[in-house]
């Protein structure tokens, strides 16, 4: 049942069924290759500063226990693509000209906070033309956006299933060429598909392996797909969904372009909406091209600074915190609010199940909330989400 589920899925991505495997999420996977690497002094990984802070935390984690280093490319939205894959090449310079070397970038397809799309194609060629690996995070892309693996060829892509793709938690899919397959030597944890590499002398141990995976190599499946077909004792059900979802996306949905397009359309209208009723803007740079997807952010009546109606700098984070977890509260409605280049911000999210009416009443919501806030509301009681 789990090779038809990755057949099902290796098909809808238009990419060899040997070439992808499973795991629980995009987190874990990008763990995968960035602690399957081996690194020396002066290696660096890249990324941009809207990355996810998990993975943000492991770039630290490894720079404690090994000799890489992150660097950090600056990114203040609303930016044109232009601007953001010139920045991104300039690091990639600058990190060479002090004498260190760009080992891999980790970039999204789509960003989480704030909700953009990222081009992340062009950065996939910068990373060839730089001899840089590319490490890109598509949390939020499959059944979001068009992919087209096999035309940009990523060295390492995962995505989330559970997000976009209508797929049960924990779900994601790992894409690696068979060019790299070679660097990805152990799944997280180690389990039994790990294949030791010979110690030569006789000296090699034979461990018991539970798999009805033959010894002598004789299995059709590459030591990839071994790898990561069984990881410990697990929930793997939620793999094995993936045909019905297609389907249903398929049979009852209309397919891909129509939910497609019928999403972005969707939270375009919302984020216009929320903006008319907030009576802010949302946010979009001069190519149009940070909406092209299901996401859109749109900016909160709040300032940041001293005196009566604004929020201090201090308590700014509280404020963001108090927000989402008043209006999941107050109204049962659930839309993150963040910080972004000095202002704060609201995501909307397209979705099949959603009406402009929906979005109305969350942005009126959100309206009521920030008029408490000016009055600092937030301090009377200890937000939690």
């Amino acid at each position: 049942m789990l090779d038809e589920s990755r057949a099902a899925m290796a098909s809808y991505l238009d990419v060899p069924v040997d070439e992808l495997v499973f795991l629980p999420n995009a987190t874990t996977a990008i763990n995968v290759v960035l602690r399957s690497l081996r690194y020396s002094a002066g290696d660096v990984i890249l990324h941009l500063s809207t990355l996810y802070g998990a993975i943000g935390k492991l770039i630290e984690y490894l720079h404690e226990s090994s000799e890489v280093d992150g660097a950090n490319v600056a990114v203040e939205y609303p930016v044109d693509d232009d601007l953001l894959v010139s920045n991104f090449q300039a690091k990639i310079h600058s990190v060479r000209r002090e004498g260190g070397k760009v080992r891999i970038a980790v970039f999204d397809t789509v960003s989480s906070m704030p909700g953009v799309r990222v081009p992340w194609e062009r950065l996939v060629e910068v990373c060839k033309a730089e001899g840089v690996l590319s490490m890109v995070d598509g949390a939020h892309s499959v059944g979001q956006i068009k992919l087209g693996l096999a035309k940009v060829q990523p060295d390492f892509f995962t995505s989330n299933c559970h997000k976009w793709l209508f797929v049960p938690r924990a779900c994601a899919f790992f894409y690696v060429p068979k060019r790299n397959q070679h660097l990805i030597r152990t799944s997280l944890p180690t389990s039994h598909g790990f294949q030791p590499l010979s110690r030569g002398s006789g000296n090699d141990k034979d461990i018991m392996n539970p798999m009805m995976v033959p010894s002598d190599g004789a299995s059709k499946k590459s030591n990839f797909e071994i790898l990561f077909q069984f990881v410990a004792t697990m929930d793997s059900s939620p793999y094995l969904c993936i045909e019905e979802a297609l389907k249903f996306r398929e049979e009852v949905c209309g397919g891909e372009e129509r939910i497609m397009k019928h999403c972005v359309d969707l939270s375009n209208a919302a984020g216009k909406l929320a903006a008319e009723i907030l009576r802010t803007e949302v946010m979009e740079n001069g190519d149009k091209t940070l909406t092209r997807c299901s996401f859109v952010n749109v900016k909160l009546p709040l300032t940041i600074g001293d005196g009566d109606g604004k929020i201090p700098e201090l308590d700014a984070s509280t404020v963001v915190v108090w927000l989402v977890a008043s209006l999941a509260k107050e109204t049962d409605t659930y839309a993150p609010c963040f910080l972004h280049a000095g202002s704060f911000w609201t995501r909307l999210s397209g979705q099949i199940y959603l009406e402009l009416d929906d979005y109305a009443r969350g942005a009126r919501a959100l309206a009521r909330l920030c008029d408490r806030a000016k009055k600092r509301e937030y301090l009377q009681e200890r937000p939690r989400l």
